[in-house]
């Protein structure tokens, strides 16, 4: 624990001016973010009497050892580095809502030749259009389903649109009129972009214009007496209401407007939002968070606008924002949707009438939210500190491993050697610290040689992060931005090293490996080697769930019901699984590799070009630079240095089947992504297991 007053800057050297501040730990990773309109006033209120500080933020200023600034020149440009911030270096004691689950969101691919209709999860892509999000996906499908009777925009995969264009054939939404076929040319590119646009407008809200149109074409169907195509018209109005109803409406005037609720406690807040869209309530989402320090409901508003709007631009930011309590200062959080929108966005708290009962509703679901959160994981937290302490008191700790990291070797008999890194962190997965090695020390199996060299070099890269002492930043000469007419941060000098999480810094309370005594000995050497004892080292061996120390003759065995024996083996199995799948990438990229992938410069793009120009790498062997020539984006040059990867590569004797005696030659057909032939079947099942 650190005494702030070893830390604390001269009131001198702190600027009076609007700027971002940093705290570090002792290891230089950022532990908490902050803005200010006044540095020097606010960094003050930090350096207090420590029993004047609230709890949380008494907590964060002891277990930091430094503090720096960047000088802004508005309050805007303070938020917006405050949010890249926070998202670059993911403190530890910031707010950081999480999703309680992936949303999905109704996506139309406006950037393709032909759009396409889709369920999409994850992050935004340029080019598409996203409608939502849904609180479940077969609420999307069913609304497609309905709207593709009367805009029948494309919504299969590129493979099945490749292969119907190849045949002359669509597909059965083809056959049925709930796709216009433009891959066997039924409608044009452009026809079918207009398809998309109108899809777009209905699920933007404008959806009136769309029913007077089909009504009046109806009415003229009817009047001329062609009642076929009159029925059809009135089961496509039919089925645009019953989209329609899907989405009832709450606010009479078309509004387009976000509303979010909070509900907080002491320690945890969840957050709320309806995203409605004419009127409609189009897409719900929820957001829960640990409250890791003392904050103002206005400022979890705040942290909430950040991040649902951080990333948007245009339309997805609505022109009006209902909110439970406005930011303090408001001015600046309006000003940065401003600038996200293109255009002016009012931000307020509803006072009456049905944008007020709205609201409510929202709020109600908040409070569910929160309380359901509550429920699931009082005994989550419960158990996970129940484990933690069975691990330190089983292992001799003299505090329970807050954090621990796990090691495991995976190979197939000798070949493609591989180890993992995962940590956990608080007894949860913390995915983003996940690493992988390739065993470069020598060639062949040796499970205790390589956790010896995975080891040394995990360490040695903590010890060369800790004897970087970074530079701090002070007042005078900190950095400021360049930040651009919408609120982008162009160039803030953040480097590698400059306190992000994603490195190596960072050690662990415990590390486990997967194995017994002599892999636990090999880790414990290879600590020793560099000089660390104050890490504690234990291993799980597979067979019985042994837990193994260093020097110990015999294993310490944990009871089959214990809790943190149950965490061992999460740890132990998340290490070898991502270990495994890792060697897996590995190998088929092996039985995938070819000739052309040693040609510089050369990339997938003409490399299918080459092998579809000549159909076999057997008959591209055989080529004149000439002819290599031929081929679309091959230059001369390139030519000779495939010709010359080609010669070099070229095998001594042909394959032979030595059942039957024929000579095996390399068919177009069973040509890989990189042009070597592919194997059928499932060799690597015979050859052995992974390890």
């Amino acid at each position: 624990m650190a005494d702030p007053s070893s830390y604390r800057p001269k009131p001198g050297e702190i600027p009076d001016s609007p700027g971002v501040y940093r705290f570090r730990d002792e290891h230089r990773r950022v532990i908490y973010v902050g803005k200010a309109k006044s540095l020097r006033q606010r960094l003050a209120n930090y350096f207090q009497d420590l029993a004047g500080l609230h709890p949380r933020t008494r907590s964060m200023v002891t277990t930091a050892a430094s503090v720096e600034w960047t000088v802004v020149s508005t309050e805007v440009e303070a938020l917006q580095l405050e949010y890249s911030w926070i998202k670059e270096y993911d403190p530890r004691f910031n707010v950081k809502y999480r999703d309680d689950k992936s949303y999905p969101y109704l996506a139309v691919t406006m950037n393709e030749e032909y759009p396409r209709v889709q369920v999409m999860r994850g992050h935004k892509k340029k080019g598409v259009r996203y409608f939502g999000p849904y609180a479940h996906a077969w609420a999307i499908r069913d609304t497609v389903d309905l709207l593709l009777r009367v805009f029948p925009v494309r919504t299969c995969s590129a493979g099945v649109f490749k292969n119907a264009a190849r045949t002359g054939r669509p597909c059965l939404l083809g056959y049925i009129g709930k796709c216009s076929a433009p891959c066997v040319d039924r409608v044009s590119a452009e026809e079918h972009r207009e398809l998309a646009d109108e899809f777009c407008d209905f699920m933007t809200g404008r959806t009136n214009t769309y029913i007077r149109r089909l009504e009046k074409q109806m009415a003229e169907a009817a009047d001329e007496m062609e009642y076929e195509r009159a029925a059809r018209l009135r089961d496509d109005i039919g089925a645009l209401k019953k989209a329609m109803e899907k989405n009832a409406v709450v606010l009479a005037d078309a509004t387009d407007a976000d509303l979010i609720a909070v509900a907080e406690d002491e320690l945890e807040a969840a957050v709320q939002i309806f995203h409605v869209r004419g009127g409609r309530v189009r897409g719900q989402r929820g957001w829960v968070t640990d409250k890791v320090e003392e904050i103002t409901t206005g400022a979890l508003v705040e942290h909430a606008l950040q991040q649902l709007y951080g990333e948007e631009t245009g339309d997805a930011v609505p022109k009006e924002v209902l909110v439970p309590a406005l930011p303090d200062p408001v001015e600046p959080v309006q000003e940065w949707l401003a600038g996200r929108r293109g255009s002016g966005v009012s931000l307020r708290i509803p006072q009456r009438g049905d944008k007020k009962a709205l609201m409510e509703t929202v709020q109600r679901n908040a409070q569910q939210a929160l309380v359901l959160h509550k429920t699931k994981r009082a005994s989550d937290l419960t158990t996970r500190s129940r484990a933690l302490e069975e691990i330190a008191e089983a292992l001799d700790l003299d505090s329970a491993p807050l954090r621990i990291e796990c090691y495991d070797i995976s190979h197939l008999q000798g070949d493609d050697v591989v180890a993992s890194m995962v940590v956990f962190e608080d007894g949860l997965v913390r995915k983003s610290e996940y690493r992988r090695f390739q065993i470069k020390g020598f060639a062949g199996q040796d499970d205790v040689r390589s956790m010896h060299e995975v080891i040394t070099r995990r360490f040695r890269r903590y010890l060369a992060e800790k004897e970087k002492t970074g530079e701090w930043t002070d007042g005078e000469n900190a950095e400021t931005p360049e930040i651009d007419r919408n609120g982008e941060i162009v160039g803030t000098g953040l480097t590698e090293d400059d306190g992000r999480p994603k490195k190596f810094a960072y050690p662990p309370q415990l590390v486990v490996v997967d194995g017994g005594a002599p892999q636990v000995a090999a880790a414990r050497r290879a600590m020793d080697e560099l000089g660390i004892d104050d890490i504690a080292v234990c291993g799980l061996a597979k067979r019985l769930e042994e837990v193994w120390l260093p020097g110990d003759d015999d294993p310490v065995v944990l009871p089959r019901t214990s809790e943190g024996l149950y965490l061992l083996q999460r740890v132990r199995d998340e290490a070898h699984r991502f270990a495994i799948s890792y060697q897996r990438t590995k190998r088929s990229k092996r039985f995938r590799s070819s000739p052309l992938d040693d040609v510089p410069g050369l990339g997938d793009t003409r490399k299918q070009a080459l092998l579809k120009h000549f159909g076999s790498l057997k008959k591209l062997r055989s080529a004149t630079i000439d002819q290599i020539c031929e081929v679309p984006g091959i230059g001369r040059k390139t030519a000779e240095t495939i010709a010359v990867a080609l010669a070099r590569s070229a095998p001594a004797a042909p394959a032979v089947n030595t059942a039957t005696g024929e000579i095996m030659e390399e068919e177009p057909g069973t040509m890989g992504s990189s042009g070597e032939p592919v194997t059928t079947g499932a060799p690597d099942e015979r050859r052995g297991q992974e390890t």
